[in-house]
């Protein structure tokens, strides 16, 4: 099954899905995708084999993924200071994928009847539920 990761800025939330997803589901088809060599750059680190950088990268991978997973500022145009294109937004909500998206303050984005969790609470949980559609151990 085809996981796809997406992340902006440095990487980090990314990063940390990727070791985590590696860590319940090793057989995974983990590709990550930045919006910058950075971000790519520190999910290839966490162990992500296949990986691309940029707007169009992003567009295709989503149009490819089984699930897709990220920061929730990936569903919102001009989030993460701009780096999040209407273009990127567009094609991951409108991907027939299941998202796992992960909260954050940062995109001026609020769920409602959400607990502010830390991020690394909301990555297990977010990783949990991956594993879950993945049909892995917690099956």
């Amino acid at each position: 099954m085809n996981i796809l990761v997406i992340d902006a800025q440095g990487g980090g939330i990314g990063r940390q899905l990727v070791a985590k997803l590696l860590e319940r589901i090793p057989e995974a088809d983990i590709v990550a995708a930045g919006t910058n060599s950075m971000a790519t750059n520190a999910m290839i680190k966490a162990g992500a084999k296949k990986a691309a950088t940029g707007e169009n990268a992003i567009r295709y991978c989503a149009s490819q993924a089984e699930i897709i997973t990220g920061p929730i500022g990936i569903l919102v145009a001009n989030a993460m200071l701009g780096e999040i294109s209407p273009a990127i937004a567009e094609s991951v909500g409108s991907s027939t994928a299941p998202k796992v998206l992960i909260p954050t303050a940062h995109c001026n984005t609020i769920i409602a009847g959400t607990k502010a969790l830390p991020v690394k609470d909301s990555i297990e949980d977010a990783v949990d539920r991956i594993v879950r559609l993945y049909g892995g151990e917690d099956n």
